[in-house]
């Protein structure tokens, strides 16, 4: 599933970061290790705005379903995108 999940992300659609840039998504790195991903974006305004935004998008919801097979459901209870919080930043 790991390679599935890397192989994919060598082929994200034009159309799919397109939408990522006009929403305010910039600066967007995916890590992985084992089935842990950790995310980093900048957005405008903020993140949950920003990632909202795009999950409305038509090509998102391509994509996600594109992924609904190796990827587990990412949001909380109330269907917002589960995040982390920042405990320290060097400027």
């Amino acid at each position: 599933m790991e390679q599935e999940y890397e192989r994919r992300h060598r082929e994200v659609w034009p159309d799919l970061v397109a939408a990522l840039r006009e929403n305010g998504v910039s600066n967007y790195s995916l890590f992985r290790r084992g089935r842990s991903v950790i995310a980093y974006a900048e957005c405008e305004p903020d993140g949950p705005t920003a990632f909202a935004a795009v999950g409305r998008t038509e090509v998102n919801q391509r994509w996600s379903e594109w992924f609904g097979d190796v990827l587990v459901d990412l949001t909380d209870e109330n269907g917002d995108l589960n995040v982390v919080d920042e405990v320290w930043h060097l400027p």
